[in-house]
């Protein structure tokens, strides 16, 4: 289990990168290798979550005026909001659930009791997903258009914002807000809208995330026998300390994001994304 200075630091990358389009879980398992930590134990993936968990807050914290504004205030906008956030995550169930079943029984079948969080620590694969997320970026910026072609978020846009968040669910390094914001850039929405949709899309999923990692983790058989030596308040107090720090670094985030994509500097999310692909390459090299 990592110690409180650990979680501070992982908290503070974890609420910085989480809500910019640069992957804060490769980013947060960067940092896990370099304090020689394994992202893909129960409680490591279950401490990520819970800093997703804060950032998850901040989230909420900065877009509520928006949303009230644009969707929560008038029934029918409500009810075609639900709509659209319900088509996107059922397509991003289906994409996720389906690339788990492939990787799990395909990829992964010469393990025995293979999971999907077995990849979470493929260095190799972080920077393959960075670096292709920064060619999306990279692109969807530069063909963006100076204006928006539709004013709202429509069913063919959540249907594709919903399969392209489901295939980033598997591939750490493959940053869902990087490649939602993309595609909604490639099909024309307003930054405003798009902004506040795909990030609604991250609060619907990420209670599920963070359930499945504590059944997860209350599933382990080292942790059966830890439990009946330590409390359970012991074992979840760091991430609850990391989800303070991670909304606070997730806020700020935040404002920085909706400044440089109002401001039109989306790309640089992009060329950061590839010298972060590099960067990884380097760290799996040098920690063989």
């Amino acid at each position: 289990m990592p110690n409180y200075l650990q979680v501070f630091i992982l908290a503070l990358v974890q609420g910085a990168c989480e809500l910019l389009p640069v992957s804060s879980s490769a980013h947060v398992i960067a940092a896990e290798k370099l304090m020689r930590l394994n992202p893909s134990s129960p409680e490591m993936t279950m401490l990520l979550v819970m800093l997703h968990t804060g950032t998850m807050f901040a989230v909420i914290a900065y877009f509520w005026k928006g949303w009230m504004r644009d969707y929560f205030s008038v029934p029918a906008k409500l009810r075609w909001f639900v709509i659209q956030i319900t088509v996107a995550t059922f397509c991003t169930l289906i994409v996720g659930l389906g690339l788990k079943e492939i990787i799990e029984k395909v990829f992964l079948r010469a393990r025995p009791h293979a999971q999907i969080e077995d990849i979470f620590s493929n260095l190799p694969l972080m920077a393959v997903s960075l670096a292709a997320v920064g060619v999306l970026i990279i692109y969807s910026g530069g063909r963006e258009a100076k204006s928006a072609r539709h004013p709202e978020v429509e069913t063919p846009h959540s249907i594709w914002m919903g399969l392209i968040q489901g295939f980033c669910l598997p591939f750490r390094g493959f940053s869902r807000s990087g490649a939602t914001i993309s595609i909604g850039l490639l099909c024309r929405l307003p930054k405003q809208k798009l902004e506040e949709f795909s990030f609604a899309l991250a609060v619907v999923l990420t209670p599920a995330v963070v359930g499945r990692e504590a059944w997860r983790l209350l599933k382990d058989r080292a942790w059966s026998a830890t439990l009946s030596h330590e409390s359970t308040v012991s074992l979840f107090a760091p991430g609850v300390v990391g989800i303070i720090f991670s909304f606070i670094a997730g806020w700020l985030a935040l404002k920085w994001l909706s400044r440089w994509l109002e401001g039109g500097r989306w790309t640089w999310f992009g060329y950061y994304c590839l010298v972060a692909a590099a960067g990884v390459f380097v760290l799996y090299f040098a920690t063989r």
